[in-house]
């Protein structure tokens, strides 16, 4: 015998089948949640954790949400990356014999989110698959539910191009195989923090294989497949909105790898992982949530090809020089609603009598759209004009169908316009009649009874009556009326004549109701062959958005068109696009940039606080901000199109990987190296400071020298290591420029001018006391500072001045003691004693320190 009831074991048995998701199993008005469910649901979601059958030896944990505020409940724990089964019931209690059948009507899950307060209007909610073959290549399918896109991308390069390519794009869910390997598992969620998924059939012989029948590769196929039986087994309704698969082909795009984006800021700042201070940031004044969704994917992949990136720019120029044009465009688009999500809910089945209003006035504008558009002389423009088709007869269907303000709910009625349907226009009339015939009605009653305060009303649970009060029941006429209901200070009462309207009045208001809902499903499903016209309208629209977006930043800020060559990199009177935003007007000093044919490293040297990394910074943004069509922050520019850009800025322990700062400076600077080409960009901030001075040097000159010698990649280089300035003298397509800085009145004024030459001094002590350390501190430091530079000085054993490269071991002749008398040879024995490489450098300055000391 069983140890559960009936009801119990049918959530068991359901419950086999989500193993991974809460269940939220439907009992009357509320989502019941029991066993494991129901302890980690009490603690994520706040709510209080009780027992079913506590009577029993083994009571099961149990908590639930009401019915009509799961949407919140679901939305929480969604954010914090668990997926949820909704289980109904499916069919008719009254009909049910024994148990009512209840079945999961659909997963949601982090990656396939459809209700918009789960979803961020300004970015897409993309879920992917991952496939691996057995040619050593992987297929990253990307999907958004929410808009129906579906792209692919194959990546031949192995296991961390997959996690580089994975970083760059807002991914919430990644389904795999369970055959994939545990650490690679780990690692997606880990890096990426997404949650996890297992499908592993990859054959589809579903109604969706239009969406790729077009695809030539059987890797693509399958991979493809996967993410379709994924999203199929979810979702387990019509997916009408799918777009045909988008081969993506990453060699056609700048590539930033993870650590590029996160260094540069392009999406997301550092420290508050927020839009706010980022590059996007700067950009998006776009006026749709579709246009800002593609700002962001151009973000991601800035262009390789100039004919691309030159009629992007044509039309931004166009935009730029028609302010007049612009503005009307600008206010245009403000009435154009979210057409990709739009056409979702309405495959999806989850859209509202509002929702198709707004279709309705969005699509209205479309033709005010083409008229602006049709005012700029532009060749592209007029291309993009010829891409807008109007839906005239969608159109048409919602502007003789829907009320203008309809109810958010679609079953209550109140939805169809008068004379939309002959049928619903009777029961409306009926309905309307009898409710005039019930005031009538009371009316008549008044005054055949003279009972001036007798009145007709109506409840849902007893229907129409004629209420009268105590004090006047003996005015009532013998025979003709029938108690219904009493209560404390009147009588509620029926006639024959009342009974027979009520029944033909309510019949009438819930036949209607019923037919509305029945009209609204059918303008519904009837809209599903218009959602192709519409995704495509929603392409068109988000495309002009971002274009006259970057006109509109660019002349609010003050940018310039580039110029593509091919022989050189210059830029005059450049500006960090970012930094001047949150500046006070004016305080940003511009630079110039100057990479040529002789000159493909720029060594940077000065202060900390100077505005290194900012130029740095601000060369790659520039860069990026023109390969995606849009001007740049500066006077005059002269652009390189780069393959791919590498960064190295900043420091900080990767404490997920246990790796230090020093670690993951190696790793960064390696995977430049290791992938560069003489087409790329490599930023390089600090390299080698992470460890002993004598091994970061060694290091920053190899890596500085590895780069110039045999990547030839057009290369910022900035260090402390005033050493490495004599590498131009060795390395001929090296160039020495610093950030000019100069002492007043004791203390350094950071001019944030970049000026040619090597910095003559690091001004790390000044840092120091702009950052108020103690004074005692500060002078104890510009103490040691004197006493190592006039050591160095005086044994002049630490770099040759006969050879341009760097020597790091002191010559045995010029280790001899000037002086040789025995007071001083107990002092030289403990100095040869000393090993420095096994010293910090503070520890080694304490230590010669020391010794001076003694010799004095």
């Amino acid at each position: 015998m069983s140890k559960y009831t009936p009801m119990m074991e049918q959530y068991l048995r359901i419950k086999a089948d989500y193993q991974d998701a809460f269940l939220f199993f439907r009992l009357g008005d509320f989502y019941e949640m029991f066993f494991n469910d129901a302890i980690v649901a009490a603690r994520e979601l706040e709510i209080t954790l009780t027992k079913r059958d506590a009577a029993k030896d083994e009571p099961i944990p149990m908590c639930g949400v009401p019915y009509h505020a799961a949407a919140n409940y679901i939305k929480n724990l969604i954010e914090k990356g668990y997926k949820v089964a909704i289980c109904e019931q499916v069919e008719d209690p009254k009909h049910a014999k024994g148990v009512v059948k209840r079945e999961v009507v659909q997963l949601i899950t982090p990656g396939t989110v459809m209700e918009s307060n789960m979803l961020s209007e300004s970015e897409n909610n993309y879920i992917a698959s991952l496939s691996y073959f057995q040619d050593g290549s992987y297929v990253i399918v990307y999907h958004d539910l929410s808009t129906g896109e579906n792209m692919l991308a194959l990546v031949s390069d192995g296991w961390n191009a997959v996690i580089h390519e994975l970083y760059n794009q807002p991914i919430k869910e990644i389904v795999v195989s369970s055959k994939m390997p545990p650490e690679h598992q780990q690692q997606l969620k880990e890096k990426l923090n997404v949650t996890l998924s297992h499908q592993d059939e990859i054959s589809f012989n579903g109604e969706y294989r239009g969406l790729f029948d077009h695809l030539n590769d059987e890797r693509l196929v399958k991979a493809f497949s996967r993410l379709l039986n994924y999203v199929q087994h979810t979702q387990k309704r019509s997916l009408d909105h799918l777009q045909p698969a988008e081969v993506i082909e990453l060699k056609h795009f700048l590539k930033l790898d993870m650590y590029s984006k996160r260094n540069l800021e392009l999406t997301e700042t550092i420290l508050k992982k927020g839009k706010h201070g980022s590059l996007l940031w700067v950009l998006d004044q776009t006026v749709t949530s579709m246009g800002s969704r593609q700002l962001k994917k151009w973000i991601e992949r800035p262009l390789l090809s100039k004919k691309q990136i030159e009629e992007r720019l044509d039309v931004v120029e166009t935009f730029f020089n028609s302010f007049m044009e612009r503005d009307a465009l600008r206010e245009a688009l403000k009435s154009v609603y979210d057409l990709e999500r739009l056409a979702g809910r309405i495959a999806f089945g989850n859209v509202n009598g509002r929702d198709l209003i707004q279709l309705k006035y969005s699509l209205k504008k479309i033709p005010e759209l083409q008229s602006i558009l049709n005012q700029f002389n532009s060749k592209q423009i007029n291309k993009i004009v010829n891409e807008f088709k109007f839906p005239e007869q969608l159109v048409d269907l919602l502007e003789t169908s829907l009320v203008e303000n309809p109810p958010v709910s679609i079953k209550d009625g109140s939805l169809i316009k008068d004379g939309y349907n002959e049928t619903l226009d009777k029961y409306r009339d009926a309905s309307k009649n009898g409710k005039q015939w019930i005031k009538e009605l009371e009316q008549k009653e008044k005054q055949e009874t003279n009972i001036k305060s007798l009145k007709v009303g109506y409840n849902r649970v007893f229907g129409y009556y004629i209420e009268v009060t105590k004090a006047n029941l003996h005015l009532l006429p013998e025979g003709r009326y029938e108690r219904k209901q009493t209560l404390t200070n009147a009588e509620r009462y029926v006639t024959p004549e009342l009974k027979e309207k009520e029944q033909l009045i309510l019949e009438a208001e819930e036949k209607s109701v019923e037919l509305e809902y029945e009209l609204f499903i059918a303008i519904r499903d009837h809209l599903k062959a218009f959602i192709p016209e519409l995704q495509g309208l929603a392409e068109v629209v988000s495309k002009i958005d971002v274009m006259q977006a970057f006109a509109t930043v660019s002349e609010n800020n003050n940018y310039h068109r580039p110029r593509f060559v091919t022989d050189k990199l210059s830029i005059k009177s450049g500006r960090h696009p970012v930094v001047e935003r949150v500046m006070k007007s004016g305080q940003f000093v511009p630079n110039d940039v100057l990479l040529d044919q002789d000159s493909d490293v720029l060594l940077i040297t000065g202060p900390n606080m100077s505005g290194k990394s900012t130029y740095m910074r601000q060369l790659a943004l520039t860069v990026l901000m023109g390969q995606i069509g849009c001007f740049v922050p500066c006077e005059e520019a002269d652009l390189l199109i780069f393959d791919q850009i590498f960064t190295r800025i900043g420091a900080a322990d990767d404490l997920v990987s246990g790796q230090s700062t020093f670690m993951v400076e190696m790793l960064e600077a390696n995977h430049a190296i290791e992938n560069a080409t003489s087409s790329s960009l490599i930023l390089l901030d600090e390299i080698g400071r992470g460890t002993s001075t004598y091994d970061g040097m060694a290091l920053a000159q190899a890596i500085v020298e590895y780069i110039h010698d045999h990547i030839h990649a057009k290369t910022l280089f900035s260090t402390h290591y005033h050493e490495l300035t004599s590498l131009d003298q060795s390395l001929d397509k090296l160039k020495n420029i610093h950030v000019r800085a100069e002492e007043h009145e004791g203390s350094v004024v950071f001019l944030h001018q970049i000026k040619e030459g090597p910095a003559d001094q690091s001004y790390g002590i000044h840092v120091a006391k702009l950052a108020e350390l103690p004074d005692r501190l500060i002078n104890r430091a510009s103490s040691i500072l004197e006493e190592l530079e006039s050591y160095e000085k005086e044994e002049n054993a630490v770099y040759s001045n006969s050879t341009s490269q760097l020597s790091f071991f002191v010559e045995e002749s010029k280790r001899q003691p000037k002086q040789t008398d025995k007071s001083n040879e107990s002092v030289l024995a403990e100095l040869k004693k000393v090993n420095l490489f096994d010293m910090t450098p503070l520890d080694a300055m304490n230590e010669l320190n020391r010794l001076q000391k003694k010799l004095k």
